[in-house]
């Protein structure tokens, strides 16, 4: 069963929410809150497996909420994905370099709410549409504050190649096609790297590679 928490002022969004979620065999609705302080505390209480995040709330904003239950060791295991209502959304690269694992538009198909909350639970980055990628281009790019280059010895050439793909948003499956290689084998790869670089998800190791200069958003052209 996968648990989820709703973090959101507006009572009527949480109540659509709550309705599409709730008729999933899989999926709980343990806890909902109107603010980002009340999310962050909730969140501590049911420890909830993913935490749909309105990027915009009163008292403690998305971001910051966020980043306080990303900082709590304890809460390791549970995954943001941030709301909002526009995809080029300012607010949307600071939540996702903040530790989110992606984030949905607020009028996305109720079945993609459902796959996103699927994605984001058994640890995979929502960063699949090419929308979502040239967003973290466009604002990685100018980041003010970059991550220092991988030393070269610290990826293996495969990991490497593995990241770079990743990176651009191609699927466990793309890239076991492209490489010639099988889907389990990249998953094990993607889980050495993320360990190496002490990253949460592929989320943050999209992040990571542009921070770095490792992609750069000209490739996605």
């Amino acid at each position: 069963m996968i648990r989820v928490l709703l973090a959101d002022d507006q009572t009527l969004v949480r109540a659509g929410f709550r309705s599409i979620l709730g008729g999933e065999p899989d999926i709980e609705v343990v806890a909902e809150a109107g603010d980002g302080a009340e999310a962050v505390r909730l969140s501590a209480r049911d420890r909830p497996d993913v935490v749909l995040m309105d990027v915009r709330m009163p008292v403690l904003d998305g971001i910051e909420a966020t980043t306080r239950i990303v900082a709590d060791p304890s809460l390791a295991a549970v995954k943001v994905v941030i709301l909002t209502t526009f995809d080029h959304d300012e607010y949307v690269y600071g939540a996702l370099r903040a530790g989110a694992s992606g984030f949905l538009v607020k009028d996305t198909e109720p079945v993609e709410l459902i796959r996103g909350v699927r994605v984001v639970a058994r640890g995979d980055g929502l960063l699949a549409p090419s929308v979502t990628r040239r967003l973290i281009a466009e604002f990685a790019s100018r980041s003010s504050a970059p991550v220092p280059p991988v030393a070269p010895n610290d990826l293996t050439p495969r990991e490497g190649e593995i990241a770079d793909l990743v990176a651009t948003g191609r699927s466990n499956e793309e890239i076991a096609t492209t490489l010639m290689i099988s889907s389990a084998t990249v998953k094990t790869h993607i889980t050495r790297i993320l360990a190496k670089l002490s990253l949460r998800d592929r989320a943050q190791l999209v992040v990571w590679a542009y921070e770095s200069g490792r992609t750069r958003p000209g490739w996605l052209d």
